[in-house]
């Protein structure tokens, strides 16, 4: 290889690192050789060779600024940090604090910073007030605030005129992959949630509303999702641009529950509107019990619960799908197969011993 062919070097700063986001695309990162990562989370993480964690309260402009203040070779970051809160309105002051500040501490001290990746969601087209306008598309007009997500773009809008590096926003629907302690993991509440109806000798039964179980919907696999994420942040036709993110196919409940039941050997029953949220409170025993029984990995009640957002997807009686052309017109052509994701998705919970 010629001198001037050699690939220039690139770092990550993964902001949100051990959520479902951005730990698969630590994962993503690490198989191209030209790309070093700095993992930045509350909890920290453990070091390994290729990547370098930092543990920072990025609600906190001091502690912000003095741990990543520092970080004088960040060429790219990725952004996918998410404080939750009960209320939409309360949403938005630690959620753009929180990249306002992420993106003060470097951009001063970073000269070679170009590309600023935001994680949105359906979000930005009211998908989480109701019944919106299907395919929801990049173009579509703004709902009436507040929304965490159009205030986080609008600050990178604002920010970057004049500087030398670019921003995209990416925008999956449900993000399917493996973490713990996430609140917002769908396949993880849907394999502890039949692994115990397994254990109780129950059929599997959709717990949502019974409109949500005929409805139109997509996910978007973090696999995928890591892989578009870093190509918007690394093709130059994607500056200053958002795209919706989906695996490219359409499902609906009543035919994908059968299957989803048929992996973990278990029959359906009728769908019975319940919150897992409630009925789910009081499952800590049974699933310490489980841990010992299958000699399961040791992770804690709390770790594997995101009953709140099983609720939420489960309720959505109506359908739920945004427009994925422009990512392929602009050049991302991966998809993958919905079905075949949940399945592989439970298998890796088997192979890592989060379930039975």
């Amino acid at each position: 290889m010629k001198p001037e062919e050699t690939v220039s070097r690139k770092t990550a700063l993964v902001i949100g690192a051990n959520g479902v986001i951005g730990g698969n695309l630590i994962q993503h990162l690490m198989t191209l050789p030209e790309w070093d990562i700095i993992g930045v989370s509350r909890r920290g993480g453990e070091d390994t060779p290729q990547v370098r964690y930092v543990a920072v309260d990025l609600l906190n402009e001091e502690d912000t600024r003095d741990k990543l203040g520092n970080l004088t070779e960040v060429t790219h970051i990725f952004y996918a940090a998410y404080q939750d809160r009960p209320t939409w309105a309360e949403l938005v002051p630690p959620n753009l604090a929180m990249l306002v500040n992420t993106v003060n501490a470097i951009e001063p001290i970073a000269p070679k910073l170009q590309h600023i990746s935001l994680m949105q969601g359906y979000k930005v087209y009211g998908a989480h007030l109701g019944p919106f306008k299907t395919p929801a598309k990049e173009t579509d007009a703004h709902h009436m605030p507040p929304e965490f997500n159009v205030d986080q773009q609008q600050f990178l809008e604002q920010r970057q005129p004049g500087s030398k590096w670019t921003w995209s926003a990416l925008r999956p629907s449900v993000v399917c992959g493996f973490a713990l302690g996430n609140p917002m993991n769908l396949a993880m509440v849907i394999a502890i949630y039949a692994s115990m109806s397994k254990e109780l000798g129950l059929p599997l039964r959709f717990p949502g509303k019974p409109g949500a179980y005929h409805s139109l919907l997509e996910m978007t696999d973090a696999g995928l999702l890591a892989r578009a994420t870093v190509w918007a942040a690394t093709d130059e036709r994607c500056a200053n641009q958002a795209f919706n993110i989906t695996n490219g196919d359409l499902f609906r409940w009543n035919e994908l529950w059968p299957k989803i039941a048929a992996f973990f050997e278990l029959e359906t029953a009728p769908p019975l509107p319940m919150s897992l949220d409630v009925v789910m409170a009081d499952k800590e025993t049974l699933w310490n019990t489980m841990v010992e029984k299958y000699d399961l990995a040791k992770n804690s009640f709390q770790d594997v619960s995101s009953w709140r957002f099983g609720d939420f997807v489960f309720s959505w009686d109506y359908d739920f799908f945004a427009d994925g052309t422009k990512a392929r017109r602009f050049g991302f052509h991966d998809f993958i197969d919905t079905e075949q994701m949940f399945m592989d998705i439970f298998e890796d919970f088997r192979k890592r011993k989060v379930i039975p």
